[in-house]
């Protein structure tokens, strides 16, 4: 087991509170979690990195119990274990395609371990996705959308990280590009090591998953 969640839920300052489903995910899983706007999709993705805290429940990573952790711990245990494609991409815009996907093994020496040659795994990859050697080379103002998501797909899988988040990562697709996109991200990962949760309100994107965890109201 990848991930194991029990009964969490998050309070806000305005008295707002969200309860979670329990989640269990195995290697080699691909889970779309649906809802609303502003039904906790984007908070459930932060409580399971570990970029929020967790206020009630649990959550275990790899058996490692973020209730156990220190905030440092914790931080280390994301850069390790979880690659991240987040809805605005945050590539840094100074820096090319290449790079910035190399950015994810500075701060893991695990999934640094992973790779043994870095122009390689990302070459290959890269190719997986449809990214020729041109494009690595231009920094992101140079590329499309398409192009930059992509680039963010190689950063958050390089190294193997277990655990893939994604959210709303289709956001600024047509829905051609966005099957073709989700395809592409859920065949890149090792099902014996990783698996892969991705966060939208979207209800085409369903048939693309092993399971649906709905959140809030139905959709």
């Amino acid at each position: 087991m990848i991930l194991d969640t029990q009964e969490l839920t998050y309070h806000y300052a305005s008295g707002k509170t969200l309860s979670f489903p329990d989640l269990q995910l195995y290697a080699g899983e691909k889970i779309l979690i649906v809802g609303p706007s502003g039904s906790g999709k984007s908070t459930f993705l932060n409580l399971l990195s570990g970029v929020l805290p967790i206020q009630t429940g649990n959550i275990k990573l790899n058996a490692h119990d973020y209730a156990t952790q220190t905030r440092q711990q914790l931080d280390q245990l994301r850069a390790d274990c979880i690659g991240i494609i987040f809805q605005s991409l945050n590539l840094i815009p100074y820096l090319t395609g290449f790079e910035n996907a190399a950015l994810s093994l500075q701060f893991s020496k695990e999934r640094r371990a992973q790779v043994t040659d870095i122009n390689t795994s990302i070459g290959q990859l890269a190719e997986g996705l449809g990214l020729t050697s041109d494009i690595l080379a231009k920094q992101p103002k140079a590329m499309s959308i398409g192009q930059q998501q992509r680039i963010a797909v190689i950063r958050a899988m390089l190294g193997k990280p277990a655990l893939i988040l994604a959210d709303e990562p289709t956001s600024a697709l047509d829905p051609i590009a966005t099957e073709q996109f989700m395809t592409e991200l859920t065949q890149s990962i090792d099902p014996t090591e990783q698996a892969v949760i991705v966060v939208s309100h979207n209800p085409a994107l369903i048939p693309l998953f092993d399971r649906v965890v709905q959140i809030g109201e139905s959709i």
